[in-house]
């Protein structure tokens, strides 16, 4: 009887990298850490070239395959994303505004805030600008893949669909031979910098309870996304978050929705979505899907603002929720990139003085952002897929069936 050889699986390897990251950071010297970091970062320099070429192939490949209800279902998939975001958001105001003034004090911050410039710089880098940014790569998915899904099979566009075909495959050749096998030395560079810099253990000693409530509402809004999923498509919901587990640990060690579409793609094949919609839902959403991003931002902020005494209430957050549900569609692909995002608008909260992107108050928002960021890209990763299986459910019984005409 032949033997299998034994193979270990992607979630045992990113636990590994993640655990040997935090020791090197720990134990070993700077100049090895440096060393650990400038290979972290050099890859990825890399997945942020391949990341708009991604979302360009699987977006368009996604839309162009669906041959019925393209248009609808991208309007749906868009509606129940920025639904998710406002929800996530506004919950997280609730829950900060109500808990966080009985743990809160003014050092905590400020000790953080201190951690910020102590990150490991690297011997050196290599530029290698994207293609395009990952906006614009939403945007000509979405034109291409309207028009191919329309056009394919009739006078014009099936030469179109065929190169596109073939450039998917070569990007997906390139995501299962190069991108997925490293991605446990990114996760271990990020870990060994932040434990380096004092941030991994600084949040966990100063502001836990902070930390682990906005942990807890990241658990509970996955929890909340699967169960309605599973309600919707009739499947055991524990199963599909059993299914998730490999995208959530992923999503903690890049802190990148669109770094993760490689494992998060696996586990929608897991869930049982189809290669049409998996390919559709899960690329778009990483990109405009960004309810757990929501909750931390308005949680840290929220924070920030009872601590300096700033008026917060749900009439300033409310709208500034609704702005940064749209603007953060061009923030995925690094960490931090959503905080990133949110500083030209968090006037809006803080107001005018308090709000200026380049002040202290700002800066101590992202500093507190950054520590826990990883948890809320996990979060947004793992409800794409609750999308997906809810995408999948309305595509099957409603759309499919019908004329081709949409």
């Amino acid at each position: 009887m032949e033997k299998r050889a034994f193979k270990l699986g992607l979630l045992p390897k990113l636990i590994i990298a993640i655990i040997v990251g935090i020791l090197f950071g720990q134990f070993l010297p700077e100049w090895f850490c440096r060393a650990v970091v400038t290979a972290s970062n050099i890859f990825s320099t890399f997945l942020s070239f391949i990341i708009p070429l991604m979302i360009l192939a699987y977006v368009t490949m996604g839309i162009a395959n669906l041959k019925n209800g393209a248009g609808k279902l991208l309007v749906i998939t868009v509606c129940i994303a920025y639904f998710s975001t406002l929800v996530a958001g506004s919950s997280s105001y609730l829950v900060a505004v109500n808990l966080f003034p009985s743990f809160m004090s003014a050092d905590a911050l400020e000790q953080i805030a201190a951690t910020a410039g102590n990150s490991l710089e690297a011997y050196f880098s290599i530029d290698i600008p994207p293609l395009l940014d990952t906006l614009a790569a939403v945007v000509l998915a979405f034109v291409l893949g309207l028009c191919l899904s329309t056009l394919r099979g009739k006078t014009i566009g099936d030469t179109l669909y065929n190169s596109m075909s073939d450039f998917s495959g070569v990007i997906d050749q390139v995501l299962h031979s190069v991108i997925i096998p490293l991605l446990p030395l990114y996760i271990c560079g990020t870990f060994t910098n932040m434990t380096k810099s004092g941030q991994t253990f600084a949040i966990l000693g100063i502001l836990w309870k902070v930390f682990l409530v906005v942990i807890l509402m990241h658990l509970i809004c996955i929890l909340v996304q699967f169960l309605v999923a599973g309600a919707i498509s009739g499947k055991n919901p524990f199963a599909l978050l059993k299914n998730q587990i490999p995208g959530y640990t992923t999503a903690l060690g890049t802190q990148s929705s669109a770094a993760t579409i490689p494992v998060n793609l696996q586990c929608a094949a897991a869930d049982g979505i189809s290669e049409e919609i998996r390919n559709f839902v899960v690329p778009l959403c990483a990109n405009i899907h960004m309810a757990g991003s929501m909750i931390t931002i308005t949680a840290c902020a929220t924070a920030v603002c009872l601590m300096n005494q700033l008026p917060v209430s749900l009439a300033t957050v409310i709208p500034f929720i609704l702005t940064l549900g749209v603007a953060m569609v061009a923030s995925p692909g690094a960490p931090g990139g959503s905080i990133m995002t949110a500083l030209p608008f968090l006037y809006m909260i803080f107001g005018v003085e308090a709000g200026d992107p380049s002040g202290p108050i700002c800066a101590i928002m992202v500093a507190l952002y950054i520590t826990q960021d990883s948890f809320g890209t996990a979060c947004n990763v793992s409800g794409d897929n609750a999308i997906g299986v809810i995408v999948e459910t309305i595509y099957q019984k409603f759309i499919k069936k019908t004329p081709a005409n949409a």
